[in-house]
């Protein structure tokens, strides 16, 4: 073989092969972007021209914005907005501070009970608790229809754990060391030298507890009265029962939520957590192989 013949994997790809990855990738894309097209146009048209199309419509001959006043002045949907994105700050922040101070009490060697701490994280992994006694425990901690019960029980979560945990492992021995001969404490060394060195795992674990925190619906409807519902509750609502809400204060029904106002709360339901991921895209593949494989 003549050493100027480079490896297979090394070798420029056909035309045949390429077309192909082109064909696949807009494939990929358009089974991404076509369903949201449809749920975004959806909820700019017009009852009328709903009905017509029979229930859906890829591009819309007169938007109108009638759907989203309609939940907006309603109340129901703008208070859960409200819910929800107080839980995924609040929640997402102190997620993120409980588990960044236990990951590095983990990951330092010598700790007392460190090795116990770790196994029974682990277990928790392993074996979550069901929902019966997820639900006792609530109640007798006296967290029923408060918002404390959508983020105390889910405060640390075991996977993100395990990958800061070995993000903190591989930073250099050598940067703790000189932190410690210059007079630094644990909180120093964890506030000076390891937070500016973790930014990528920090914001993929960030990212994680706040699609969490945002998206859920489960324990809402377990333990939270229908006045307190977070945004996903409510777009479960009016998407799979097909219809509106009570208002609590005045008990009437508010709008059968026609197709057009489940594709804008769907929508409103959407869009925040998709404004948010590009700025941090760029840290996503560092943040979790690094703190994996080094795990």
């Amino acid at each position: 073989m003549s050493a100027h013949v480079r490896p297979g994997w090394m070798e420029k790809p056909k035309p045949a092969t390429q077309a192909a990855k082109a064909v696949a990738l807009i494939v990929v894309v358009l089974l991404v972007c076509v369903p949201f097209l449809v749920i975004l146009s959806t909820s700019l048209a017009s009852q009328r021209e709903v009905v017509a199309n029979g229930g859906w419509v890829l591009w819309p001959q007169d938007p109108t914005l009638k759907a989203y006043q309609d939940i907006l002045e309603g109340g129901i949907v703008t208070h859960a907005l409200g819910v929800s994105a107080g839980v995924t700050v609040v929640g997402t922040l102190l997620s993120l501070a409980c588990t960044v101070t236990l990951a590095y009490a983990l990951s330092r060697p010598g700790v007392f009970g460190g090795k116990p701490v770790l196994l029974l994280v682990l277990f928790t992994f392993l074996f979550p608790p069901g929902m019966i006694p997820s639900f006792l425990v609530v109640k007798e901690l006296g967290l029923l229809d408060s918002y404390s019960s959508l983020i105390l029980p889910v405060l640390v979560n075991v996977f993100n754990l395990v990958v800061l945990r070995g993000f903190f492992q591989g930073i250099p021995e050598e940067l703790y060391e000189a932190a410690r001969l210059d007079g630094a404490g644990d909180w120093r060394v964890l506030w000076s030298v390891v937070l500016p060195l973790s930014k990528a795992a920090l914001a993929v674990v960030g990212l994680f507890y706040a699609v969490a925190y945002w998206n859920s619906w489960f324990f809402a409807s377990l333990y939270l009265e229908s006045d307190h519902w977070p945004l996903q509750q409510v777009l479960r609502t009016y998407v799979i029962a097909g219809s509106g809400l009570t208002d609590t204060t005045t008990g009437e029904a508010t709008v059968n939520a026609p197709q057009t106002v489940q594709m804008a709360v769907l929508v409103l339901a959407t869009v925040p957590i998709l404004l948010v991921y590009p700025f941090l895209q760029k840290y996503f593949t560092k943040g979790v192989l690094t703190g994996a494989i080094k795990s």
